[in-house]
């Protein structure tokens, strides 16, 4: 089997994860991870403006309390490396998207089972709060404030009794709160095991977001390993270099499925705490304003990151789709795509557990038979000219739309969220490669 290493030329209606090298993949699951990470910059924001300070504090330790216990575990079992200690939780560090690699550059050292320390030279995610000319109330809402329950919380799917202390954080200033003026390294963390302190205890939120269909899904595992090298799973020693080039092309097809699962997860939790706090109108506003950001944010990543999807005719629209993260995986939102003609494409979406989700006003429970915005959003960030129109006849599938390009129609303007996004420093970052294929450290 021939796997390849970008996907230029035409889209291939048979292609699928597993048909693309290690090398590929791995390229693509720092986007995944990336992407996944970016939710936060549609939607909190989003909170902040309508809600304030509170608001955004609240909806940012919530969405995270709720989904990354479970995901967490989910992890540890996929890459088998269950387990109760510091280097269980530094493992799921390195590969969710709380904390995207290289973005957020968190280094490690860890000296024993029960004590760790984790520290981060660069820190996107304080990156665009400097940038954007925040003197420190802001930092220290992230940085504190959401930070201590929702790191304990990360900490807590591995132990009860495992914590996360701060040697020193943000704001990068001289206030009582601060850790010093252009402090390098940005943070300082210790993890560890401390019987001095209680059980966790987990938010109500996270029992709903356990019975989830999203919570319980089989990712699709591949069947024969179709490439040599790399890792198959975490269920070695700690590796405090590791990246997502170190795991075989088996391994990543899994985790691709995997981190999408995360931030699917994460969605819903956001959407949940909405609805919790403000009530169902509120909450479905946010979560469609959410999916169409979000939706868009992935394009322009994909776009112009990996190799063959940049362009703006109909063949482009639809590899982005395949490639999407936010339908992944395939066991839970279920889509086909045809290329009807050179201007036009039907994406179908089959009765799936995305469609049926225990999530109300979820990503995919707002779909109907017209076209929702975000789907609108993903097209017309590869277009301006494209747009979605419910489809006459949608055959055996749920729904289905077919996507066009006009050349007379008015440009679509970028939805709210991306653009809230935009301003992230995120969306215009550039991985390296730190690793070389036989896993040594690739340095200069």
């Amino acid at each position: 089997m021939a796997l390849r290493d970008d996907y230029l030329g035409d889209f291939d209606p048979t292609l699928d994860l597993t048909g693309f090298s290690r090398a590929f993949l791995s390229r693509l699951m720092h986007e995944y991870n990336l992407i996944g990470h970016l939710l936060d910059r549609s939607g909190q924001p989003l909170v902040a403006l309508e809600y304030g300070e509170e608001g955004f504090v609240r909806s940012g330790i919530e969405e995270w309390q709720c989904a990354s216990p479970i995901y967490s575990r989910r992890m540890q079992k996929l890459m088998k490396f269950e387990g109760s200690d510091v280097g269980t939780v530094f493992k799921n560090i390195q590969l969710e998207v709380g904390a995207p690699q290289q973005f957020l550059d968190f280094q490690f050292r860890l000296d024993s089972p029960g004590y760790g320390e984790f520290w981060l030279p660069h820190c996107g995610a304080l990156t665009d709060l400097e940038r954007n000319g925040d003197e420190g109330k802001l930092t220290k809402l992230m940085c504190h404030d959401i930070e201590d329950p929702t790191f304990d919380a990360t900490a807590a799917a591995t132990h009860p009794k495992m914590i996360m202390r701060p040697v020193h954080r943000p704001p990068r200033n001289d206030s009582p709160v601060g850790n010093g003026k252009d402090r390098y390294p940005v943070c300082r963390w210790m993890v560890m095991l401390s019987d001095e302190v209680q059980d966790y205890d987990n938010h109500p939120n996270l029992a709903v977001m356990a019975q989830t269909h999203i919570a319980n899904i089989d990712i699709a595992v591949p069947g024969d390993k179709v490439e040599e090298g790399g890792w198959d799973n975490y269920a070695g020693a700690f590796d405090p270099h590791c990246q997502f080039e170190d795991f075989s092309q088996w391994a990543l097809v899994q985790l691709l499925q995997e981190n999408a699962v995360q931030a699917t997860m994460l969605a819903h939790s956001y959407t949940l705490s909405q609805t919790t706090n403000y009530g169902e109108e509120v909450s479905r506003r946010f979560t469609s304003q959410l999916f169409e950001g979000h939706a868009a944010v992935g394009v322009q990543r994909l776009q112009e990151n990996i190799e063959g999807l940049a362009g703006n005719d109909i063949g482009t629209i639809a590899k982005v789709i395949q490639l999407h993260p936010i339908f992944q995986p395939r066991t839970y939102i279920d889509i086909a795509i045809e290329q009807l003609s050179d201007d036009r494409l039907r994406l179908s979406v089959n009765d799936c557990p995305a469609l049926n989700e225990t999530i109300a006003h979820g990503w995919f429970t707002q779909l109907g038979p017209e076209p929702h915005p975000a789907l609108d959003a993903l097209v017309a960030q590869v277009n301006p000219r494209a747009y979605c129109v419910a489809a006459d006849d949608p055959g055996s599938a749920r729904f289905a739309w077919d996507i066009a390009i006009d050349p007379g129609r008015a440009p679509a303007e970028a939805p709210i969220a991306l653009q809230l996004a935009r301003t992230s420093s995120g969306m215009d970052f550039k991985f390296e490669q730190r690793r070389l294929p036989v896993g040594l450290i690739a340095r200069g």
